[in-house]
């Protein structure tokens, strides 16, 4: 019989495996290096990218809050402009105001009544005076509901008192001013 030794062609294909095998775990670990190398450069990119985009945010929210600071000053100064016309417009409204009230009560004063003291505080005007009798009072409040200026006239007080050693009534009674008829009156009383 023939002995053939196969060791070494056994041998020869082990290496041949063994090279085959390092090759390939080298070309793996090369592709896995390789592959993070590249997921790597990519996440770096983005990030990048993104801080960019973050850093353009944070500039613009810096100057969109300075816009908001600006337009809160504009909204301010505009609320005080309102507010300062508002005033011109309620002064401008009432300068003609007392005129009519004045003439209102020298109309509306019946005989033998005379003012001590005329008060007005907001709408509400205080009325006090002397008349011979208690009357006159009675048709100067009738006098003062009637008219398109004042309403809800109220007597808050009537007493006997002694004027220049004459004896009469003193009284003081309150009414409620309506200066939105008022403007109706002076704007009919402007087209008339």
């Amino acid at each position: 019989m023939i002995r053939i030794n196969l060791l070494p062609h056994r041998e020869l294909a082990r290496a041949a495996r063994r090279r085959q095998f390092n090759i390939l775990l080298g070309i793996a670990v090369a592709t896995g290096v390789l592959v993070v190398v590249l997921g790597h450069s990519v996440i770096a990119a983005r990030q990048s990218t993104q801080d960019a985009r973050n850093a353009y945010l944070d500039q613009e929210i810096t100057r969109l809050d300075g816009q908001i600071g600006e337009i809160k000053k504009i909204r301010e100064q505009t609320q005080a402009l309102l507010e300062r016309k508002q005033v011109v417009e309620t002064l401008q409204s009432n300068r003609t105001e007392v005129v009519h009230l004045f003439d209102q009560m020298i109309r509306l004063l019946p005989d033998g009544l005379y003012l001590k003291s005329f008060k007005q505080a907001g709408g509400i005007v205080t009325i006090s005076g002397f008349t011979q009798s208690s009357a006159r009072v009675s048709t100067l409040m009738r006098n003062l509901d009637s008219s398109p200026w004042f309403e809800s006239a109220a007597l808050v007080e009537i007493k006997a008192a002694t004027v220049n050693n004459l004896r009469a009534n003193e009284f003081v009674l309150t009414v409620k001013q309506t200066p939105q008829q008022a403007d109706d009156a002076n704007d009919k009383g402007g087209k008339a």
